[in-house]
């Protein structure tokens, strides 16, 4: 028997082309069952960046801790999580890179047929997707004043972030645990299940779009709670 304790402390780390306050619905969720919840406002920079700040946050937890990224943020965990508080990992629709890999690598070499993400040409060093492509590809479940919310309020994601490089992924040393979302037309679905796999991940699958921690909250919610009971 286990003499770890569960985790009640979660840390929630978003992706590229948004901001942490898409994980109020989670949150809410997670708070009212007990768990203190800290939310990542990483500026997506770099992917250096973000896992320092990330730190950050690890460093001020009082305890074991379940570490949780969307999409880009899978990279940003995967960098960090090998934080002494860290106690479990959890991938919602997310890369899993592994050592030397970045998302650009992963997104390299898309499976024949998958959708592909409107990014537009870079500005200055940063990304943006085509807002009026943006729902279809990141939210087609939220209603569109929602999705059109997110298109509108995009956070430029750097190429730095996009081809930071991970040193020891995380996930070879952590519990780590994936949400995929079925119907993702930014990470495509076997993608997804084919870095869960080889990171040994525990998988769940829903129905849902890229935007999937927004809309199912309380799927993704549940899975934290599973993860928040593993041990090292």
């Amino acid at each position: 028997m286990s003499t770890v304790p569960e985790a009640k402390n979660v840390v929630l780390v978003h992706g590229g082309f948004v901001d942490g306050s898409g994980w109020k619905g989670v949150y809410d969720l997670l708070r009212a069952d007990g768990y203190t919840v800290s939310i990542v406002q990483n500026p997506t920079i770099s992917l250096q960046g973000d896992a320092a700040t990330t730190k950050q946050v690890l460093d001020a937890q009082d305890g074991p801790t379940v570490l949780v990224g969307h999409s880009y943020g899978g990279a940003v965990i995967s960098e960090a999580g090998n934080h002494e508080n860290v106690s479990a990992l959890v991938y919602v629709a997310a890369f899993a890179p592994d050592k030397g890999e970045s998302v650009n690598t992963l997104i390299a070499d898309p499976p024949p047929g998958a959708p592909v993400p409107p990014i537009l040409p870079p500005q200055d060093g940063f990304l943006f997707l085509d807002r009026e492509k943006f729902a279809a590809s990141f939210a087609g479940d939220l209603p569109a004043d929602e999705a059109r919310f997110l298109a509108d309020s995009q956070v430029p994601w750097g190429l730095d972030a996009l081809g930071g490089t991970v040193g020891q992924p995380a996930w070879r040393t952590k519990p780590s645990f994936y949400l995929v979302a079925t119907d993702d037309r930014m990470i495509p679905p076997p993608a997804q299940r084919a870095m869960a796999e080889r990171a040994g991940a525990t998988v769940t699958e829903t129905g849902g779009s890229h935007a999937v921690y927004v809309s199912k909250p309380a799927e993704v919610a549940a899975l934290i709670k599973k993860a928040a009971g593993a041990t090292v």
